[in-house]
Order: C-alpha cells, then sequence, then structure tokens
C-alpha cells in the first residue's frame, strides 16, 4: 500500500488510525523464522515493493517466505524448482517462467506513470521482462519494443518515435554483446535512459562484463547504467523517474 492509499483508506474509514499509524512507522518489520525479516514500510515510504531473491535461496525457504505474505511482493532470479515451490504454496501467485519471476499479491493499476522497455536482441528479453515486472508492480505502464540492436540500426527510428509518441518518462534498455544499444538511444532520447548490460556473448566478455564497461564508457550524457543482468533495479529506477516526475 503506498502512501496516497494508506491516507484514502483512513479517509474513507476503511482502517483505523492505529492500523495507519502501525503502517507508517518506518522501523515496522515482520519476522519469519528466525532468519527472515521484512520491510513492511518499504512500499509505503519508497514506493517499490519487497523483493525476494531467489537465487541463492532454497525453493523451501523462498515458498515459507511468500506464503506468508499479506501485501505485493515480487520474487526474482527464480529457477523451476522455485517457481513449482512457490506455486505450490501461493496457487494464485503469478508465475511467470520465461524471465524467472514471481509475483504474489495485488497488482495495481498502471496509471501512476510510463515507462519505455527496448532490447538489443531476443536473448535480452528475460532481463527487459524482468524490468517490466519490477515496474508494473510499481503501478507503472510499459511501452515495449524487442530485437532493435545496432546491427540493424535502421530497426532503432520506429521503436524511438513510439517511445516519444507514448510520452515515457524514462527508458530502459537491455543488451549484451559489445552493449552499444544504450548509447544509440540516449543520443536520440529526451528521457533518462538506464542501460542494462545482459549476460549474452561470445568468449572473453560474453558473461556481460563487455557490455557493462562499454556502457560506462558511453560518450552520450543521459545514460546511467545499472549491474548485469539487473533488470529488477533498471524497472524500479525508470518507474521512480516516472512516478516522481508525473507527482509534481
Amino acid at each position: 500500500m503506498d502512501l496516497r492509499t494508506l491516507l484514502d483508506a483512513y479517509r474513507d474509514g476503511r482502517i483505523s488510525v492505529e492500523d495507519a499509524e502501525r503502517a507508517l512507522r518506518l522501523d515496522y518489520v515482520d519476522t519469519i523464522g528466525d532468519d527472515v525479516l521484512f520491510d513492511r514500510a518499504r512500499e509505503l515510504r519508497k514506493g517499490i515493493p519487497e523483493v525476494v531473491y531467489a537465487f541463492s535461496k532454497s525453493p523451501e525457504t523462498v515458498a515459507r517466505i511468500v506464503s506468508s505474505r499479506d501485501s505485493l511482493t515480487l520474487v526474482s532470479k527464480a529457477t523451476k524448482a522455485h517457481l513449482d515451490a512457490i506455486g505450490g504454496a501461493v496457487p494464485d501467485a503469478d508465475i511467470r517462467e520465461d524471465c524467472g519471476i514471481a509475483i504474489i499479491g495485488e497488482m495495481p493499476e498502471r496509471d501512476r506513470g510510463r515507462i519505455g522497455i527496448i532490447t538489443a536482441g531476443t536473448s535480452d528479453i528475460p532481463i527487459a521482462k524482468e524490468a517490466q515486472a519490477m515496474a508494473e508492480c510499481m503501478g507503472v505502464e510499459c511501452i515495449v519494443e524487442y530485437d532493435v540492436g545496432v546491427a540493424g540500426i535502421h530497426r532503432v527510428i520506429a521503436p524511438m518515435h513510439r517511445m516519444i509518441d507514448e510520452g515515457v518518462d524514462a527508458i530502459v534498455v537491455a543488451a549484451g554483446m559489445e552493449g552499444a544499444l544504450p548509447t544509440v538511444i540516449t543520443s536520440l532520447s529526451p528521457v533518462p535512459v538506464i542501460g542494462v548490460p545482459v549476460s549474452s556473448g561470445y568468449g572473453m566478455g560474453g558473461k556481460g562484463e563487455a557490455a557493462l564497461m562499454s556502457m560506462l564508457q558511453s560518450c552520450s550524457p543521459g545514460l546511467t547504467v545499472v549491474n548485469i543482468d539487473n533488470g529488477i533495479g533498471a524497472g524500479a529506477t525508470a518507474a521512480l523517474i516516472s512516478v516522481s516526475g508525473r507527482r509534481r
């Protein structure tokens, strides 16, 4: 629940002053077992829902965590074993196997902002979908274009026209290999661009290192870069740019 929703709920008498006070406390946490502390105020404070990084956790641990949640929670970097365990524990979870994502809880309306998401190639789509899931969990609409990499530079023009026409407030660009596309997009974009280096490519540097270094050395101002395969961070940053800009 974000701050505006909380205040509306209190105004309309749907929650008590005690419930509102509890939600506003920045130190309010939930304890799950003896190894997990949930920051219940994060979404209220930042507009970003709880994210569970599944990769380094057992499927049983992830299922235990999400089954105890009563608010929007996103699970990232989940394997099929993780997703199967989540589906067993929370039958109505939104399972997205193509990008290793599970969403538990009610999604907000996508009326708080609008961002663009572009991939250089089809290999970059799972990371782009991770960014999309994160932004949508924050109530932001996503305009998506796939496979417009610099190997066919003419393919960039139509997607950029669409992004500008749709009035996006930020653009996430996911690219592997040499990671050149974010620089090209930034050179054409009137809004901030977030580059996501993707771990796709050949041999030396093919796990995203070459793309990361290329994006960090961009000569086009207006590009910021997250870490390799960090679709979650890119989606959250782009969504925050959009939401905060539209509040003014």
